[in-house]
């Protein structure tokens, strides 16, 4: 039995926010017990990547364990979400399990310490590998001022990041969903990728830009978002971030709960949102895949589906470490 599955039902029996944090202050501890990655590169975005199995954003949202996380075998590392200014996040309890359907509903709302001690943070790492940074904007920031926060996520992020992220997809910031819709998604990707061309020049290299999008989305929405994405030539696209659905844990404690769902229910939908980006993208951006991937069958299902990438969150709390070589052999057998 693994070390983590020893220490779950104690990690279990706190408070959902209190184990996380616990959690991440003993990945370093975990990664000397849990089993080796094989080195698997991936060439994608004009970056490498040891292997193709990242971490998600969120679960480091300050980049203040990089290092631990990175003993873990990961391939990549995405930190965040960040905003310029730092911000509590919404009222606790804000994290909730449910353990029935291996499923988390968050509410955190990009709770963060703002860029400068974010990035200090990210200083300090010794860890050189492939790390994403993931930009968000403050919940008090104006709707028609939300482009601004990114900008200065971007400038700011933008020597740091091996990628950055664009977060434009978490339910928690109240109209934030809003910036997948097509006027405002035209805005603000003509505006970032315009602003990408002089941090290019002044740092000597081109940073992949990624837009992080919900699994709530229609084909029509899809196809919109796909064309936006290709015409300003993004990168990357990570499908998915969590849902405001409820299928698949109706009736359960905790179901009620405002907030985004994660884990094994979103599975489905959340592959069926790649493979309609991959169809609708023809090849012009990479795709990550994440939401609901619990198993090496699971993380073959997303690059099926036509993922380069994949990364983990919610599958981490309920399988841990053990997690990310069982999907690092999904991308071997393919």
């Amino acid at each position: 039995m693994s070390l983590y599955r020893l220490a779950r039902p104690f990690l279990f029996s706190l408070d959902a926010e209190n184990a996380h944090q616990l959690a991440l202050r003993a990945a370093g501890l975990a990664a000397l017990f849990s089993p080796p990655v094989e080195r698997k590169p991936v060439r994608a975005m004009g970056i490498e990547f040891a292997n193709p199995v990242g971490l998600a954003a969120g679960l480091d949202k300050n980049a203040e364990h990089i290092d631990a996380l990175a003993a873990l075998g990961f391939g990549s590392i995405e930190v965040g979400t960040v905003t310029p200014r730092p911000q509590p996040g919404n009222a606790p309890p804000r994290l909730f399990r449910l353990p029935e359907k291996e499923a988390l509903i968050n509410r955190l709302g990009f709770n963060n310490v703002g860029l400068g001690s974010f990035l200090d943070n990210v200083r300090r790492t010794r860890w050189n590998g492939v790390l994403g940074i993931n930009i968000g904007r403050n919940a008090d920031t104006p709707p028609e001022r939300a482009i601004d926060d990114y900008e200065l996520g971007l400038k700011q992020a933008y020597p740091h990041a091996s990628y950055v992220t664009i977060n434009i997809s978490s339910p928690n910031t109240t109209g934030l969903r809003n910036l997948q819709q097509a006027g405002q998604l035209e805005a603000l990707l003509e505006r970032l990728t315009r602003l990408r061309e002089p941090l290019a020049e002044r740092h000597g290299r081109r940073v992949p830009l990624v837009v992080k999008v919900a699994p709530d989305l229609s084909g029509g929405d899809i196809q919109a978002m796909a064309d936006a994405l290709r015409r300003h030539g993004i990168d990357g696209v990570i499908a998915t971030n969590t849902s405001v659905a409820r299928d698949g844990v109706e009736g359960l404690r905790h179901a009620g709960e405002a907030g985004g769902l994660s884990g094994a229910p979103i599975r489905a939908r959340a592959t069926e949102v790649l493979r309609q980006f991959a169809a609708a993208l023809k090849g012009e951006a990479v795709l990550i895949g994440a939401g609901g991937i619990m198993s090496a069958a699971d993380a073959a299902e997303k690059i099926d589906a036509g993922a380069a990438l994949v990364q983990l969150y919610t599958g981490l709390i309920y399988r841990g470490p053990e997690l990310v070589a069982e999907c690092a052999s999904a991308f071997r057998a393919k």
